[in-house]
């Protein structure tokens, strides 16, 4: 298994990235400013992006692994991984989900915890209705982890 930081044509990953922010234009507004790692195991796995919110914190804003591979422990990989690369540099880690509670299990499980929500925040910036395993997304749900 190799991990690799992507620095030229990130856009390459996009179909991939899709499977976790359905919206290319949510995705353009903080891919190039993020880093962006790829898991590979003889092909691709998982990629995730991390952007730094202030010089105390950064954001995983997207964790994808293609739907394949789900369950067999990629997306837990590249999580401890980005902890141990940013915890040097940063005190906590946000990320942003749906309210799923498989999602939800599986980013506590990693030690994130609930830090506060953004109401309405799928309803007003998306322009369709989304829903992930049968629920409709409505508030963004911030977690957070002490790196």
């Amino acid at each position: 298994m190799n991990i690799k930081k992507i620095a030229h044509n990130k856009k390459q990953y996009l179909d991939l990235l899709l499977l976790a922010d359905e919206s290319e234009e949510m995705i353009d507004k903080y891919l190039e400013k993020g880093d962006l790692y790829a898991i590979f195991d003889e092909d691709l796995k998982t990629v995730c992006v991390v952007i730094e919110l202030d010089e105390q914190s950064c954001e995983l804003k997207n964790i994808a692994t293609c739907e394949k591979y789900q369950g067999k422990g990629y997306g837990r990989t590249m999580i401890n991984y980005v902890i141990e690369v940013y915890k040097e540099q940063y005190k906590t880690m946000y990320l942003g989900t749906g309210e799923v509670p498989s999602i939800l299990s599986f980013y506590n499980s990693c030690g994130f915890k609930e830090s506060h929500r953004i109401k309405n925040f799928f309803t007003d910036n998306y322009d369709h209705i989304m829903i992930e395993e049968g629920i409709q997304l409505v508030d963004m749900v911030y977690l957070k982890k002490e790196l």
